[in-house]
């Protein structure tokens, strides 16, 4: 199964209790753009680093799991 990171960064964001406000400020991003990240299947690397590090997860492991099966 592919990977659709917009899915996986919205769950984890969930989990922790985060609001989309709170990710789009630690991105340095409106709200709007967060909803639309949420809905892409994959993301440019250097976002999905800032992403990573706000949320404190490896985002990456998820390609990398994909990449071995």
């Amino acid at each position: 199964m592919p990977v659709h990171i917009g899915h996986i960064i919205e769950r984890e964001l969930h989990a922790q209790g985060r609001s989309v406000a709170w990710l789009a400020r630690q991105i340095c991003c409106h709200r709007q753009n967060v909803y639309k990240i949420f809905a892409r299947p994959s993301c440019d690397t250097e976002l999905l680093l800032r992403i990573s590090n706000a949320l404190g997860h490896d985002f990456f492991q998820y390609y990398a799991a994909a990449v071995r099966r």
